[in-house]
């Protein structure tokens, strides 16, 4: 008997859509999706405390909505590929609440293994409820990714599904953003890094493998100077240093009300705020319309929220008012740092110029340093591949070389060593 594509999808839907979530983070959570899928209809699910209820057509205000055709619904859905893949493939787009998303995403097919496939947690850190998605083999040497300011954990997908494959990989929402938290702190750095630390030790990651995007190369920095066991090795994606000039303002701004955030609220143009994200990359282009679309879908959600604008405020504060100089120095501390480093700049971003490449190589003399031309502040998602080749070569020779030294009986080179052989690449 024939059957139209339409009448497929409601079958794979009815079959194979995932009903009971209470395992999962929706427990005690509500939300609506919708499923938009092209020349098929749409359906709309109900999730409330666990339990997912699907019916036909959809629901006005979702939560989030997935747009995707039949065939990609179906891979989604009975295993064969991870929503993941589909939206770094633009085979998947996303609209609402990106974190719901991906949530959703690893309930699906839950008995079949799926590379790449993170399974979104949650678990009370440091006071603050702390979201992460995790994926690739539970007995694999951990790997943790650390977004940026503004960013969520999305923002480093391309390296999870790069580096599941040989990794235990943790991408946690930092408190203030993403699904995480937003607890009333002072987000400095070292509150920030008190926090990651009990994250590596409640998710048994301690010693693993960090890589950090701007904000989150600074939390790697802060987690390495502070404690040298936390981390075995250190990639840093445009990592946000202490400001060395243009410090006048410091002591003005590190006098601003915080707080003042979470009862003034600026609705900016949705175009000007697509502007100023593309200015984050050398060539907008690279990436795809649906990362941008998410993106600020993700932004607005949380501007929307006093408690988070107050978090990303205070969390800017710190950034610029941070002190750079004397024994307590951000500058002065780098020298702290002992185990394997290796950072990567963009040749074209504004945000933390590449110029900074010789100051963090004078402060740490044994550290690895690679400038990509024509990029931006997000390496990670302008040269995905490129991005992802850098941190798993690094990594695994990192990896060869402690195990050396630990046959041979040594310790691995400290940040006052002799620097490696072709240590500052520029590509």
């Amino acid at each position: 008997m024939f059957h139209s594509r339409a009448e497929e999808v409601a079958t794979v839907l009815a079959e194979h859509f995932p009903r009971d979530l209470a395992d999962t983070v929706f427990a005690q959570r509500t939300a609506t999706v919708v499923l938009d899928i092209a020349d098929c209809g749409r359906w709309s699910v109900e999730i409330v405390d666990g339990v997912a209820k699907l019916s036909a057509g959809p629901q006005p205000r979702p939560t989030c909505s997935i747009h995707c055709d039949a065939t990609t619904i179906t891979d989604l859905l009975t295993g064969r590929r991870s929503g993941v893949e589909a939206f770094l493939a633009g085979d998947l787009i996303a609209r609402g609440s990106l974190a719901t998303v991906l949530q959703l995403g690893g309930a699906f097919a839950p008995d079949i293994e799926v590379a790449a496939r993170p399974q979104a947690r949650e678990i009370e850190v440091a006071g603050a409820r702390t979201a992460y998605l995790e994926a690739g083999p539970s007995d694999a040497p951990p790997l943790v990714l650390l977004h940026g300011l503004g960013a969520t954990n999305a923002s480093m997908l391309p390296l999870l599904s790069g580096l599941a494959a040989q990794h235990r990989v943790l991408a946690p929402d930092i408190p203030g953003f993403g699904a995480s938290e937003a607890p009333r702190w002072d987000y400095s750095a070292q509150q920030l890094c008190r926090w990651f630390h009990d994250f590596l030790s409640a998710t048994d990651a301690r010693g693993a493998a960090v890589v950090g995007n701007s904000l989150g190369g600074r939390l790697a920095l802060e987690s390495a100077m502070s404690d040298p066991q936390a981390a075995s090795a250190l990639v840093l994606l445009c990592p946000s240093p202490a400001f060395r000039r243009f410090r006048q303002l410091a002591p003005f701004v590190k006098l601003l009300p915080v707080d003042l955030a979470r009862i003034s609220r600026v609705a900016l143009p949705r175009p000007l705020m697509t502007a100023a994200l593309r200015t984050l990359f050398a060539d907008p282009r690279r990436v795809r319309k649906g990362w941008y679309d998410a993106a600020l879908d993700e932004f607005e959600i949380a501007m929307s929220k006093g408690n988070r604008r107050r978090a990303a405020l205070s969390a800017l504060v710190n950034i610029y008012t941070e002190e750079a100089f004397g024994e307590k120095g951000f500058w002065e501390r780098l020298r702290n740092v002992r185990c394997p480093t290796l950072f990567v700049w963009g040749g074209d971003d504004h945000l933390v110029p590449s110029a900074f490449e010789r100051h963090v190589t004078d402060a740490i003399p044994s550290a690895n340093s690679v400038v990509i031309p024509d990029c931006g502040h997000l390496p990670q998602l302008e040269f995905p591949e490129l991005t992802t080749r850098l941190v798993r070569r690094f990594i695994a020779s990192s990896d060869y070389a402690r195990r050396r030294s630990a046959r041979a009986g040594t310790t691995t080179p400290s940040a006052t060593a002799t620097p490696r052989s072709a240590a500052n690449t520029r590509f």
